[in-house]
Formats: C-alpha cells, structure tokens, sequence
C-alpha cells in the first residue's frame, strides 16, 4: 500500500474510534435520563404521600420563629426536611435499591435520602457525559469527517443512499 492510503486508513480508524466513544456517550446519557426519570417520579410519589411539594415546606426559620412566642424550653433549630414535611420519618415504605432486583422496606426519610443523593450523582454524571459528546463531536468535525478527502457531493449521496426493493 502506498503511504497516502496508509494515511487516509489512519485517520479512518481515528475517526471511526472518535465515532465509537460519541456513540456509546450518547447512549449512556439516554440511560442515564430514563434512570434519572424514574427516579423524579419516584421522588414526586414520596412528596405525594408526605403531601408536600417542593415549595410547600416552611423554611427552619420560619418554624423557629412560629414556635419562638411560647415560655417552654424548645431546641434553637428544629430541622425540617423538605421532602418529608411534618410526616412521619420513621414511617416504612418500599423501595427497589438502585441497580439491583431487591425490594427493601426502609424508613421515609431514608428512602428519598437515597433518591436524591443519586438523583443529583446523575445530574453530574449527565453534564460530564453532554461535555463528552460536544468534545467528541467537536473533534470529529475538526476531522472534516471525510469531506478532505472525498467531495461533499459524493459523500452526501453516499449518507441519503437507500435500499429500495424492486
């Protein structure tokens, strides 16, 4: 083989490689919006069952300040989470771990301690993964993806190209 063809073989490979790694960050950004899906419904059923909302627990101060008026020695900081409201921590509820077949009866609050602390690992493994994608896309662009080597005109025919039976 003559040392342009070694070449042009080269830089398909790196480009088909470059391909590859974008394929599979793509697919695992999928994955990982289907997981991350899940588990917003997951967490929304939990602020269902605590009636609460997002917005609809009141801030440890205002809690503080509500019991301030009374002459009896309260804790300065009563913690409220905002998921779980007035309701019951302890109460039981079923969960599937992540990443696994077993269904667990856990209390309330450990449930979506768990959901959450996952929901937002996800949140950073999708930004890394959309980072990946643009720094591979970016690359394989910079590698003209075959128009130096091949005319935009054939190259274009040879993407729309389709089978029809006759």
């Amino acid at each position: 083989m003559d040392e342009t063809m070694k070449q042009f073989q080269k830089s398909l490979i790196e480009l088909e490689t470059e391909a590859e790694h974008l394929l599979l960050a793509r697919n695992q950004m999928v994955e990982n919006d289907r997981v991350r899906n899940g588990n917003r419904e997951a967490l929304t059923s939990l602020r269902k069952i605590a009636r609460t909302t997002k917005t609809s627990v009141p801030s440890p101060f205002e809690s503080i300040m509500k019991e301030i008026g009374g002459p009896q020695s309260r804790p300065l900081v009563k913690e409220v989470c905002p998921t779980c409201g007035n309701h019951d921590s302890n109460d039981r509820t079923w969960m599937m771990f992540p990443g696994t077949d077993v269904f667990a009866r856990i209390p309330f609050h450990a449930a979506h301690t768990i959901l959450e602390t996952e929901q937002e690992q996800l949140d950073l493994d999708s930004r890394r993964l959309q980072g990946i994608v643009k720094e591979k896309s970016l690359v394989i662009s910079g590698k003209g993806a075959l128009a130096d080597k091949i005319c935009p005109g054939v190259l274009k025919s040879l993407v729309t190209l389709t089978d029809k039976p006759k």
